[in-house]
């Protein structure tokens, strides 16, 4: 393998696809300021300064890959509601295609709305449905997929639970990849943890290896982190796996390779889409089949940085070149 610098594999990053498979959603924002306790009850009166709303979810994700230079092609459901129709808007405000994008009159596009006050998180509402995408809708999304496929790099299979992702989308698309010779990187949740069979690359944290194996995993112990993956690899038949471990950093076994990675002080103002983020860099550097050390340290790198900000915000290119090459990544 031609070792390749910073500098050119970001120039690299403008000549990939990628196909995102997974749950979109609207992040709402209620900026104000607190200055009373309701005499109603003891909470605090939110004074409202300003609104705003963000792409979400395998959105954000596709945020991201944009954000990095690479072209995102979404599969996802949307509802066929005013959520809906803001999320499209934005998207095509993005100059994002929307054409994998597959209306569905029985749940509502999920939104997210988060009440910051002073920079303080004071609450968050859920507007949501998890139900698994019925029969008609799981044949759309296969459509799409099928056509889109062919033309992308890598595929990420962003699955927040909320019923786009279930097992028979996730074996066809598997096997389509595999005869295409594309890789796969998923980032998992609970309900279909164990479906991911053969892909490439799989980044779960520790909560979500806690849950989706049923082991105990202490943050910390490398011997249990280190038998959880050999268990998960076993079970999925996977090439790799890259756990987030939050304050511990990452955790990559790739490529016949083993490294933990230290995560980067820094002043955390939010870790929200922290992980959309990872899961982003990660997908790209394995379309351009990058060494597994380069694959956790970028990614490692980029999780840090958003995490700077309030908010889901993507990762910034030139910030996070500019901090690999001082780290020498």
């Amino acid at each position: 393998m031609t070792k390749q610098s910073l500098p050119d594999i970001f120039k690299s990053f403008n000549n990939l696809r990628v196909l995102i498979i997974g749950d979109v959603m609207l992040d709402s924002y209620i900026w104000g300021a607190v200055e009373r306790i309701s005499p109603e009850a003891p909470v605090p009166v939110v004074n409202v300064k300003k609104r705003d709303v963000r792409l979400g979810g395998a959105a954000n994700v596709a945020l991201n890959i944009q954000a990095l230079g690479a072209m995102p092609v979404l599969v996802a459901l949307c509802g066929a509601d005013d959520a809906g129709k803001k999320l499209r808007s934005i998207l095509e405000e993005q100059n994002m295609p929307t054409e994998g994008l597959v209306d569905s009159s029985y749940r509502p596009t999920t939104v997210k709305t988060r009440v910051i006050a002073s920079s303080q998180h004071v609450v968050r509402v859920d507007e949501e449905s998890d139900k698994v995408a019925d029969a008609h809708e799981e044949i759309e999304l296969l459509k799409c997929i099928e056509k889109l496929l062919p033309s992308c790099h890598v595929v990420i299979f962003e699955d927040y639970d909320k019923g786009v992702l279930n097992p028979s989308i996730i074996e066809k698309t598997v096997g389509w990849t595999q005869k295409l010779g594309i890789p796969t990187v998923v980032d998992p949740k609970k309900r279909n943890f164990l479906a991911y069979k053969g892909v490439t690359l799989f980044k779960p944290n520790l909560k979500e290896m806690r849950e989706g194996l049923k082991v105990e995993l202490e943050s910390g112990n490398q011997k249990q982190l280190e038998k959880a993956i050999a268990l998960l690899k076993d079970k999925l038949s996977i090439n790799g796996v890259l756990a987030s471990l939050s304050e511990q950093g990452v955790y990559i076994e790739y490529s016949d390779e083993k490294i933990l990675l230290p995560a980067h002080p820094r002043e955390i103002a939010d870790v929200s889409g922290a992980g959309d983020t990872v899961v982003s860099i990660a997908a790209l550097c394995v379309a351009l089949n990058l060494p597994a050390k380069q694959i956790a340290a970028l990614s490692n790198l980029g999780g840090g940085l958003v995490c700077q900000h309030v908010g889901v915000v993507p990762v910034d290119r030139d910030e996070l070149l500019a901090e690999a090459m001082r780290e020498r990544i």
